[in-house]
């Protein structure tokens, strides 16, 4: 009897944004896996998660957020040097991020502003803050499990300048986790001397789903992958052989019915879990966003948990979404009247400057002149920029309600006010187009945690699955980053389908100059 050959392996990505892309690329690429055996299922109808860019001139165009790079992405770039951007030149589209900042480098000549004018950025830490930090970047994390950050200092650092550039840079609050302060200190150590001109982050030419997801998902597209839209896995049957755990099975749900997707023993499972970006709702010029949806990206994740503990405790990160919540707020400008007076306000030619925080307002309000175009096929004629309200849940200055109850026509309105506009503001904002994102969830990743409450990119026992994304543990590496997500990719598809192993975090926290020239600033300001 001739025995029927084995089917090659199938791998499933449970979710579309860059982790997946990413460990599909290192599948191909790094493990050797045909395209074809590989399956990305994402509920919305595009690809790039919370790396997003879309919209047009008519209906203005929206970027709820963007993730900050520097050069010790070394995963990311690993990632990005296989990926054609595209444009003219052949650049890969790591070659395009590192000539974008070489011919449009970034040095912020307006970081603070206070009282309508550019405000001083010496940060203002006193001695005390200075022994608390070198305090906090010191522990063990074991001894700072489920701590706040407002547990490790007194109620004056947050006032001062360092905490204002520090905390609306990383979208940080007093109540997020002591641990992942205490690895961003270390992870960007080495920023520390340019930090309050914002020098040594990287931009990309564009949005970040035109120069980083367009270019991976036609790659992946042209070596047969497939992509299923409007589908997602919302749990999975867990088999348990003693210590042993895989999975057998996987419950997608499609246009409101389910269907059982059968895994075998020799295919691979890559689940995304949580997201930073799930139940945006968004409003409009005349329209305030409305109250968040409740359906979510995290039903697996919490599926899953409760079927065993290696998937640790989705719980700890969602518990209060006025706690993880902020709004942000794109505006698509018909005239340059904004973008011309930023410019002499400032000193910086636009795009070069970073992000601005307005320290004395009462939603924290940041925004960013972006580097025009940002959108690849973005109308002549129109400009686009970015801004967020960090504290956002108080009144504000001039509009004297909440930022989540105001339209979009209202942020603008308060972003006038603040910066001193007058009769101008009317002219500048004329015909612009505001689109106001609440983001219920979108610093999630930040709540306080303790060790277990995140899983291991492949938990303990783990045989033919891995966890993806911005809520499984990698030490020494900080979340809310695209590098985080690619670390996570790398790491699983090392583990589970031989491809390279992830190179290791850049400890630039044990370098002797950069500690030399990080205390010099602090001392100094």
């Amino acid at each position: 009897m001739t025995r029927e050959p084995e089917q090659p392996a199938h791998y499933y990505l449970a979710g579309g944004g860059i982790a997946s892309l990413a460990a599909a690329v290192f599948l191909i690429r790094d493990a050797g896996v045909a395209g074809e055996q590989i399956t990305l299922f994402e509920k919305e109808d595009r690809f790039g998660g919370s790396l997003d860019g879309s919209g047009d001139a008519e209906m203005g165009y929206l970027v709820r957020g963007g993730r900050m790079f520097e050069p010790n992405f070394v995963c990311t770039f690993d990632l990005l040097d296989a990926i054609p951007s595209g444009l003219p030149g052949g650049l890969s589209a790591k070659e395009d991020i590192f000539a974008f900042n070489r011919d449009v480098p970034g040095s912020s000549r307006c970081r603070i502003i206070r009282n309508g004018a550019k405000a001083d950025t010496r940060l203002g830490l006193r001695l005390r803050d200075m022994r608390d930090l070198l305090r906090l970047t010191q522990a063990d994390e074991k001894t700072l499990d489920g701590k706040a950050i407002d547990a490790c200092f007194d109620a004056d650092f947050f006032q001062s300048t360092f905490w204002i550039m520090w905390s609306t840079m990383f979208a940080f609050q007093t109540w997020h986790s002591a641990i992942e302060l205490a690895r961003y200190f270390k992870r960007f150590i080495h920023l520390f001397p340019g930090f309050t001109r914002m020098e040594g982050v990287l931009r990309t030419r564009f949005n970040q789903y035109d120069s980083m997801i367009a270019p991976i998902v036609a790659w992946l597209t042209d070596r047969g992958v497939t992509f299923e839209t409007g589908a997602r896995i919302i749990d999975a049957t867990v088999s348990a052989t003693g210590s042993a755990l895989s999975i057998s099975a996987l419950l997608l749900e499609r246009a409101g019915q389910s269907e059982i997707v059968p895994v075998s023993g020799h295919d691979c499972v890559f689940f995304t879990l949580g997201s930073m970006t799930a139940n945006t709702v968004e409003g409009s010029n005349t329209a305030p966003p409305p109250a968040p949806e409740t359906d979510s990206a995290w039903t697996l994740w919490k599926n899953l948990a409760e079927k065993t503990s290696a998937f640790g405790r989705p719980d700890v990160f969602c518990p209060d979404v006025a706690r993880t919540r902020w709004e942000s707020f794109t505006v698509t400008l018909k005239n340059r009247a904004f973008v011309d007076h930023m410019e002499r306000f400032s000193g910086n030619r636009t795009g070069t400057g970073g992000l601005v925080t307005i320290a004395d307002s009462g939603w924290m309000l940041c925004f960013v002149m972006f580097h025009q175009p940002h959108f690849h096929q973005q109308a002549d004629g129109t400009y686009v920029f970015w801004g967020y309200g960090l504290l956002g849940g108080g009144d504000g200055d001039f509009v004297k309600k909440p930022m989540a109850a105001c339209t979009g026509d209202e942020i603008l309105e308060e972003l006038a006010g603040q910066l001193r506009l007058g009769d101008a503001a009317a002219g500048m904002f004329k015909d612009a187009i505001v689109r106001p994102c609440m983001m219920p969830l979108i610093t999630s990743q930040f709540m306080p945690r303790r060790a277990g409450d995140r899983p291991d990119v492949v938990p303990a026992g783990a045989r033919n699955f891995a966890c993806l994304g911005q809520f499984c543990e990698q030490p020494h590496d900080v979340v809310f980053t695209v590098e985080y997500s690619v670390r996570s990719a790398m790491t699983a598809v090392h583990r589970l389908a031989g491809g390279k192993p992830p190179p290791p975090v850049k400890r630039t926290d044990r370098n002797p100059i950069v500690l030399a020239n990080a205390l010099r600033t602090i001392l100094a300001g």
